[in-house]
């Protein structure tokens, strides 16, 4: 992939992430103090369970404010790889989440951006890599 286009990546990645994140973190909050939304099955009687919720949403935005702003390098699509690695395998593992909270179409959405990200991701790794060694 051309650096350009790794960019666009990284771009569209922090895209995805920041508003997944928001939704997410909407999501969670909605659920915990108000007992409404797509996660009020899972946090409504228990709220306190939503700090993971939060922290991993909010983390979320936070990667992609990063991603947004990185430049095309090696190290930000690791970063990248490594995001959508744990998100995604997150989501497998917790699958049954999306099934208590009736959301498996949110689950194979994001399950899959997830995967393509972290494809996407390795690809330019590998691509800025040989780029960045010739240029040294």
């Amino acid at each position: 992939m051309t650096p350009r286009l790794c960019g666009a990546v990284l771009k569209a990645n922090g895209l995805f992430l920041l508003l997944a994140g928001c939704w997410g973190l909407w999501a969670d909050l909605a659920a915990a103090f108000a007992g409404i939304g797509p996660q009020r099955a899972i946090l409504a009687g228990a709220p306190h369970a939503a700090i993971g919720f939060v922290e991993a949403h909010g983390l979320a935005i936070i990667f992609g404010v990063l991603l947004w702003g990185a430049e095309p390098k090696r190290v930000w699509h690791l970063t990248g790889l490594a995001i959508h690695a744990l998100l995604g395998t997150s989501n497998l593992v917790f699958w049954q989440i999306f099934v208590a909270a009736d959301m498996l179409p949110a689950g194979y959405l994001t399950t899959s951006l997830h995967a393509a990200f972290a494809l996407l991701q390795t690809t330019c790794a590998f691509g800025v890599g040989r780029r960045e060694a010739r240029a040294a």
